[in-house]
């Protein structure tokens, strides 16, 4: 038996905690739960998780992460609602100049799960997964 119990909370060192923690809550409908401008850090929910955004201290000299060379998180991904079709999440991100697309809503192999893969501000891979 597992001791763990699931993510309570996943941090992101983020180019732009403001730009970062905007994505969320425009393009996906997370809720900014709080702030500590202090940090500076933002923290955002969807209701099941929090995202901890948190600002680089020299993001001028932060070094972009490369998922073929680097070691740490290759990637998240967030279960998409069932009400949320995968295809118009697709398209709203597609229009969006701080998302880049690395492939369309396609099947998870033979599994019956569609998923679809881009990159958010800060250039961290996102996942999005209808199960």
């Amino acid at each position: 038996m597992a001791h763990t119990q699931g993510i309570h909370h996943l941090g992101l060192t983020v180019v732009d905690v403001h730009q970062a923690s905007a994505f969320f809550i425009e393009a996906l409908g997370f809720k900014e739960v709080n702030q500590v401008p202090s940090y500076p850090a933002i923290f955002v929910s969807d209701g099941t998780i929090m995202l901890t955004l948190w600002q680089a201290e020299q993001p001028e000299q932060a070094i972009a992460f490369d998922r073929k060379s680097n070691i740490g998180l290759h990637h998240f991904a967030l279960r998409v609602a069932e009400e949320t079709s995968l295809a118009e999440l697709y398209k709203a991100l597609e229009a969006r100049e701080d998302v880049t697309i690395e492939f369309a809503p396609e099947a998870l192999g033979d599994s019956g799960i569609e998923h679809m893969m881009c990159r958010i501000p800060g250039n961290i891979r996102l996942e999005l997964i209808k199960l």
